[in-house]
């Protein structure tokens, strides 16, 4: 006979975030029930929630935990190009949006004006702007254009891989693609990219050429 090992609350909560995010990940939002969570988790009813009230409670604490450890797994390396750090960081959510695609219509579809889970929403692309500003040298540009700017193109890429999961009517790579374009198109005409997007150094010119 298996003897349960007692959790401390730390362990527990985060066994059940665990239980649920496996399950929030498998299902829609609608088919996913506590009473099956408490059976995975291998707890009664009572002690689920203790630790979270409602389905709600639970899938917003389920949605932190997986943008937190997605932030963590985006950070931009400032020595690389910018159109290699969008595409390093756009792979590494489209991976996570696909791997994880109830999850995210939920978020954004079934609960879209639930105020908590939007407050998750707009913190994760507020620290996803200020990576991109201090990583791509973008903060350069003129006034507060580029900021404006790119914190349109995350609502605007959230939005594309939304509908991309619902429909999956183009590929990954022209999701990619595409997302990458809209950025580079939106702040061309007010910023000079040649040397961010290449990553080289203006070169001194030759003293002795002609002009």
């Amino acid at each position: 006979m298996t003897t349960r090992r007692r959790l401390d609350p730390a362990e527990r909560r985060s066994q059940l975030l665990d239980t649920g995010a496996q399950l929030f990940a498998a299902k829609p939002y609608d088919e996913v029930f506590m009473e099956e969570v408490a059976e995975r988790a291998g707890v009664s009813r009572a002690l689920l929630y203790r630790y979270f009230p409602n389905k709600r409670d639970l899938f917003a604490a389920v949605y932190q935990q997986a943008a937190d450890r997605l932030l963590t797994r985006t950070e931009l390396d400032p020595a690389r190009p910018v159109h290699e750090q969008l595409r390093a960081g756009l792979d590494a959510h489209i991976d996570y949006f696909t791997a994880n695609r109830h999850t995210v219509l939920a978020a954004n579809r079934v609960l879209a004006g639930d105020p908590v889970i939007q407050t998750v929403i707009t913190d994760e692309l507020a620290e996803l702007r200020r990576r991109l500003l201090d990583s791509t040298g973008l903060s350069s540009g003129p006034g507060e254009l580029a900021p404006a700017a790119l914190m349109s193109w995350l609502v605007f890429v959230r939005t594309l891989c939304v509908e991309w999961l619902t429909h999956q009517t183009f590929s990954r790579t022209e999701l990619r693609e595409m997302c990458v374009g809209a950025l580079l198109g939106a702040l061309r005409p007010v910023m000079d990219l040649d040397r961010l997007l290449t990553g080289e150094e203006e070169r001194p010119a030759d003293p002795q050429t002609p002009p």
